[in-house]
């Protein structure tokens, strides 16, 4: 009767110490991997011990004191928020929804302070840019008009992104503002279309004209350079008939001396001009040309 009980008893020893066993070894398990934790290159670890904070963990290994450490993630990469409807008035009363981007980030030093303040960075988000953005688009938005809006819309989203930069201040960096989409009412969009329809037309027909008065311009230049061309021909021509005219009387006026200096010289040309041929008739007491009929003295 003794036997079993004695059997039982040292079975129920053996399952405790292998219970006791199991719970050691699993002890000392969890302070093993617990005494060490990784950080992201793209993160920081906010270290608390006893929920305060007793140092940021930069990206790689690090270790902790198991069961009195703990470890938060917080990113310090640029992320991007999406406010798809944001309503506001332009200047001319015009109601508008806009789709605007925000991208932002956690600078390295302001871990600690992101976390001491705001816990998360949604939390740090809602309250610092979420609150604000629409009362900034509003205020700028309501300095453009409907067709200004539209037609800058860069210079609306540089507006906008320095006025919230310049706004928002804690723990985070607004790198930049995107205003992606402005929707009016569907009439206001067509009367807007219209609009912008009429003023190409118009900037169309300037610029039309523009180039024919340019072409005029190129026509007239050119007819005057043609009457230049022709009136310096006509101006060349007559001097060179002047220079002409001028030579030949010159010349007829150097022949009219030499004639006149001598005499024998006017026979010779008349001569040099003589084609041989007597005339046919004679009048009565002129002498025949080229013909002295005359004795000769010396041969008398």
């Amino acid at each position: 009767m003794n036997r079993p009980s004695a059997f039982a008893g040292k079975s129920n020893r053996f399952i405790s110490a292998s219970v006791l066993a199991a719970v050691v070894g699993l002890l000392l398990l969890t302070i093993v991997f617990g005494s060490w934790y990784t950080v992201d290159q793209g993160e920081r670890g906010v270290k608390l011990r006893y929920g305060a904070i007793v140092g940021i963990a930069e990206p790689g290994l690090n270790f902790k004191v198991p069961f009195v450490d703990t470890v938060e993630h917080v990113s310090v990469q640029n992320q991007t928020i999406l406010y798809d409807r944001v309503e506001s008035y332009s200047k001319d009363q015009q109601p508008a929804t806009l789709r605007v981007s925000v991208s932002y980030r956690v600078p390295e030093s302001s871990v600690e302070e992101l976390y001491s303040q705001y816990g998360t960075i949604e939390k740090m988000v809602d309250r610092l840019v979420s609150r604000k953005l629409p009362d900034e688009v509003k205020n700028v938005f309501g300095r453009y008009t409907a067709i200004s809006a539209i037609q800058d819309r860069t210079r609306l989203g540089i507006d906008i992104n320095e006025t919230l930069k310049k706004s928002v201040v804690g723990p985070v960096t607004i790198d930049s503002v995107q205003v992606e989409d402005v929707t009016f009412s569907d009439a206001y969009e067509q009367s807007i279309e219209k609009r912008m329809m009429a003023e190409v037309e118009i900037q169309t027909k300037r610029q039309n004209l523009e180039t024919e008065r340019i072409n005029a311009e190129i026509t007239v230049t050119q007819a005057k350079a043609q009457a230049d061309s022709a009136l310096a021909k006509a101006q060349a021509e007559a001097e060179a008939i002047r220079v002409r005219g001028v030579a030949e009387g010159d010349a007829i006026k150097a022949r009219g001396e030499a004639l006149k200096q001598n005499a024998i010289l006017i026979s010779l040309t008349q001569a040099e001009k003589w084609n041989g041929v007597l005339p046919t008739t004679m009048v009565p007491g002129n002498a025949v040309p080229f013909l002295n009929l005359k004795p000769n003295s010396g041969n008398d």
